[in-house]
């Protein structure tokens, strides 16, 4: 069984510990089984490669790593602030992300 991700792709977060502390993004990809998250623009590393059919031009490229999904935060789309998420069941029967802060639905 894979451990649950309290965020999913395509989510606003923001950083709440680490070195991009602060910092804004949105996530690209999620990893249940190992618990982390690759956000747009945060955790920058340096990746030197050589060239291939696939990249033709080599040398040092930035891309993103992944990073611990406890170190995000999702930002609420009405209220604009990090808050923590509830989940609450509508009355069709789905089972819905909830903002903790203002009550507003985070899925859509």
């Amino acid at each position: 069984m894979q451990p649950k991700v309290h965020v999913k792709k395509g989510d606003t977060v923001i950083v709440i510990a680490g070195k991009d502390c602060g910092k804004k993004g949105k996530i690209l990809r999620v990893f249940p089984a190992k618990g982390r998250v690759l956000v747009e623009g945060v955790n920058m590393i340096k990746r030197h490669t050589r060239p291939t059919r696939k990249i033709q031009q080599g040398g040092i490229i930035s891309q993103e790593a992944p990073l611990h999904a406890s170190n995000v935060q999702l930002v609420c789309s009405r209220c604009g602030k990090p808050a923590r998420v509830g989940k609450k069941v509508l009355a069709d029967g789905r089972r819905v992300r909830v903002c903790k802060k203002c009550g507003e639905v985070v899925d859509k």
